[in-house]
């Protein structure tokens, strides 16, 4: 396994230099067992094509999303605030990352706080390094007509109608796409963004992660495709619940890209 080459804003800084992008890890990323593996999988194809990114390492907090969506405005406002003074301290112009609400909240609440900055979800971004010529994907024998059917996060799909990247990307793979009958636009959330992550679910007859891994199964996937580590969790319960981990998984786009190209 190739050694991940991970710098800090503060390591550049010592050194004079500008990095390209900032890598904002987001809390799943950072904590999550599971979505470290994605965190890690991203590293692999920035340090595969070359790129000069940072991340704030423990300079960087929650951006506050969670508190904003459970009606907490006070406490995402002195949250924000925070990651807002680092990030101009740094006079950081481009952040990356994998996790969609990270992404939603930096692009479209930081602005009217002071927070200006190019944000890009971390597929978009491994499209640009491939249009640049900087990255390169081959077609693998590992993921070649492969079943595959992709799940749009509602914060990279509906809220700012990135929809066709992560397509696109898992078309450049090789992979046999299906849709599930709800995609896009009408695609169904999975249940736990507007912070219902961390709580349990009202009654009901079906917990909605349920309700979209067989919207999902009914394209008879191989694997699960999700651009966001809280869509990850959700379907993998999703899977669990319908016994099928055993032949189906579920993969962040980047993690499809790392494997195939053996990162």
């Amino acid at each position: 396994m190739s050694q991940l080459i991970v710098k800090t804003m503060a390591d550049f800084m010592a050194e004079g230099k500008q990095p390209e992008i900032l890598f904002w890890v987001g809390s799943a990323g950072s904590y999550d067992d599971r979505a470290k593996k994605i965190t890690r999988a991203f590293v692999k194809i920035l340090n595969k094509a070359q790129v000069d990114f940072v991340v704030l390492g423990t300079e960087e907090s929650c951006t506050g999303d969670v508190a904003k969506r459970a009606g907490n405005e006070f406490l995402f406002q002195m949250q924000a605030m925070m990651n807002i003074e680092v990030l101009n301290g740094y006079e950081v112009k481009r952040i990356v990352t994998a996790c969609p609400h990270s992404y939603n909240t930096l692009k479209n609440e930081y602005p009217s706080l002071g927070g200006n900055y190019q944000v890009q979800h971390h597929t978009e971004y491994i499209e640009e390094l491939l249009q640049n010529g900087r990255l390169k994907l081959e077609s693998s024998s590992k993921l070649n007509g492969k079943r595959v059917t992709f799940h749009d996060p509602c914060y990279l799909g509906r809220a700012n109608e990135v929809f066709e990247v992560p397509r696109n990307l898992l078309k450049t793979l090789g992979v046999d796409l299906k849709e599930m009958k709800r995609n896009r636009r009408t695609a169904l959330c999975c249940g736990a963004g507007g912070a219902q992550m961390f709580k349990e679910p009202e009654k009901g007859d079906k917990d909605i992660n349920v309700l979209r891994t067989e919207d999902a199964l009914e394209t008879q996937p191989e694997i699960i495709a999700t651009g966001c580590p809280y869509c990850n969790t959700m379907m993998t319960d999703g899977v669990k619940s319908k016994e099928k981990e055993d032949s189906i998984q579920v993969l962040d786009v980047a993690e499809l890209i790392a494997n195939s190209q053996d990162l």
